[in-house]
Formats: structure tokens, sequence, C-alpha cells
């Protein structure tokens, strides 16, 4: 109970550094996705090779998730936060100054597992809000993280077109420092939940997952989903370059701006709960990505057909995530790195094979291959939910 009546208020300065800076941080994962067209010009290898790139950061943001997020619990979440945004800055700064493309590799599987820093923000805003008013804080703090996923995209696409790759870095670098500082001015400390070693925090998270079917079912449609989500953006820029569109990695980048629109209404879900339980909303998030799918299969050689795509995809997707977390955050108050932990690290594992599938299905399928991913992926996370929400209301 004391650490109840100690705890911090969540006051509107504390919440918008917490939408903002995630938004802000979670951008540096998804800079790359409209460069590496640029990537492979300057170095001359193939499109796959460089979409590594993307599925480094990927795997890195889910190593990341796994061993530096449960340090929420044990250690005090503002020092963790600072300590981590040094390493932000170091990373970013090393790919602004990669001499070769081989340094390009273990630099993005920094940026990914420093970059993990909106997934402490998600569960302690969570904390620290009004009981009533829970659902909403996650829910707008999911919004600037959501939003910086798809704006990153415009601005390292519009960046990178006119002033090079390299340049996304080092202002992403710059960006962190300010974040930073107000990070360090305004965000107050928060005392552990957990007291104990790091070994019986990480076991713990392993009774976790044996013990909540809830959090293993959320963690499975999240991984999937996601994953058919990474397949569409991580070859959206390599379409693009293609007949009829001819365009190049601003245009992929401005797609971001589109795509705002249905995270953007995602945030609404909690409005939406008080007349729709959360396994109704999931369902139908899931069938809004299915028909998604179809517009990109019959009209994604138009650009009106990939925008209402986006839209739906985004939309789809961001919705079921925001149900996600509100349901495993309700499993154990006491326990939020921790299961914020097993549901992001499988979502970005998830992220991470969706893109070395559908880069793969892309060298030799084209557009077709990255359809049949994502809607194989878009199919298992429907049919799971289904079957194991059966006797759910």
């Amino acid at each position: 109970m004391e650490n109840n009546i100690t705890k911090p208020k969540l006051t509107p300065i504390i919440l918008w550094i917490m939408i903002i800076g995630s938004g802000l941080v979670v951008a540096n994962n998804y800079y790359n996705q409209p460069l590496l067209s640029l990537i492979s010009k300057e170095f001359k290898v193939p499109e796959s090779k460089v979409s590594t790139i993307a599925m480094l950061t990927q795997i890195g943001y889910a190593f990341g998730l796994l061993f530096i997020i449960p340090l929420g619990d044990l250690l005090k979440r503002k020092k963790l936060i600072l300590i981590d945004f040094i390493f932000i800055i170091l990373s970013l700064l090393g790919m602004y100054f990669s001499p070769s493309l081989i340094w390009l590799f273990p630099l993005s599987f920094l940026i990914g597992f420093t970059s993990v820093v909106p997934q402490i923000f998600v569960p302690m805003a969570s904390e620290l809000a009004d009981p009533a008013k829970k659902s909403q804080a996650i829910g707008m703090v999911m919004s600037g993280l959501l939003v910086g996923i798809l704006l990153s995209r415009v601005l390292s696409g519009f960046i990178g077109e006119y002033l090079g790759w390299r340049a996304v870095y080092l202002i992403g670098s710059v960006i962190m420092f300010i974040l930073w500082i107000l990070i360090y001015i305004f965000l107050p400390e928060i005392q552990p939940n957990y007291k104990g070693s790091y070994s019986g925090l990480m076991k713990s998270i392993t009774q976790l997952i044996k013990n909540e079917p809830v959090l293993r079912l959320a963690a499975f449609r999240g991984a999937t989903g996601f994953a058919a989500f990474s397949a569409f953006w991580t070859t959206l820029v390599f379409h693009l370059e293609q007949a009829p569109f001819h365009a190049g990695s601003g245009i992929a980048g401005a797609f971001g701006l589109i795509g705002a629109v249905g995270a953007l209404a995602a945030a609404l879900v909690g409005k939406v709960n008080k007349y729709l339980s959360l396994k109704r909303i999931i369902f139908y998030s899931i069938i809004i990505m299915l028909f998604a799918w179809g517009f990109f299969y019959q009209f994604g050689f138009t650009y009106w057909g990939l925008i209402i795509g986006v839209i739906l995809i985004d939309l789809g997707l961001q919705s079921m995530h925001v149900c996600n977390q509100t349901q495993i955050f309700a499993l154990n108050p006491t326990a939020t790195n921790r299961l914020n932990t097993v549901y992001m690290t499988s979502y970005f594992i998830g992220g991470s094979l969706g893109t070395y599938i559908a880069a793969s299905a892309w060298e030799k399928f084209q557009w077709n291959g990255v359809i049949a991913v994502g809607v194989v992926f878009t199919i298992l996370c429907f049919v799971s939910h289904v079957i194991f929400t059966k006797n759910q209301k």
C-alpha cells in the first residue's frame, strides 16, 4: 500500500512526454524501411540483402524487450530510461558514420535493442493513472507510439530522398538528445515493484507464460498480426519502385501519413469498449486486416487501392494491439513490465519473421508473394482468436 500512496500522479505534462517520447523513440526502428532502396544503391547490393537491416532491427527490439523491459519492475525506471537513451544515441550516430554495409547490421540490431523505452512508458502510464482513466492513458501513449511508427517512414523517406539516408540517423540522434533532457527534467521516479534478483525476475516471466492463457493468446495474435503488417511495410518501397508507380523513397514514406489515419482511429478503442467486448473488437479488427489484404491483391497496382488497404491494415492491427495490452495489464498490476515483455517480445519476433519471409517472397514471386505471406499470417491470427476465445463472452 505504501507504494501506491507515494506514487506520483500522472499529470498532463508527464503524459505528453510519454506520448511524444514513445513516438520519437519507436521511430528509430522504422527509419530504415523507406531507406532500404537508397542503401542498396549506395553499397551496390541486392534489395533482399539490405532487407536484413529491417529484420535485425526488429530482432534487436525483441531482445531488448526480453532483457531490458523486465528491469522496469526491478530498478528505478527514470534512471533505467536515461541510461538506455545514451546507448540509443550512440547507436544512431554509429549508423551515420558507418563506413560499410557490414557495420549496418550490428548497429541496426543495437538500435532495435535500445529503442524499447516506449514499452516502459506504456505500463508506467497504466500504473500512474487514476483507476478510471487507465485504459485512456494506455490508449493515448499507444497512439503516440503508433503514430511514431508511421510518421517515421514519412520523415525518413523525405530526408533520405533530399539529404541522403545517413542524415536521417544524424537528425534522429539530435532528437533523442533533446528528449533525454526533457525526461531528465520532468519525468518522475518510480520505485520498483519487484524485490529480488534479476534471475528470479526472469524466472517469474516463465511462470506468467505458464499460468496465463490470456497472455499466451494475446502474444500469438500480436505476433501473427504484426508479421503480416511488417510483410507489407518492408516490401512497399520495392513495390512502389516498379511499374506503374516508379516512385522513390519519399512517396513510400508518405504512406505513413495515410497509415496514421488508421492508427489514430484505433485510439478510440476505449470508447468502443463501452458497447462491445474486447473479444468482439479483436474479432472485427482481424476481419478488417483481411479486407486490407483483399484490397492489396485486387487493387495493389493503383494508388487508391494501396491507400485504402493501408488505412484498413493499420486500423485493424492497432485496434487489436490496444485490446491485447488492455487485457494483459489487467492480469497482474504488479507485473505490468513483465507481462508487456512477453507480449511485445512475441510481437516483434513475429514482425521480424514477417519481414524475412516477405523479403524472400518478394525476390521470388514479387507482389503476389507478399500478399500470400500477409494473408497466411492474418488467417493464423483469426483462427487462433476464434478457437481459443470460444467460451469467452
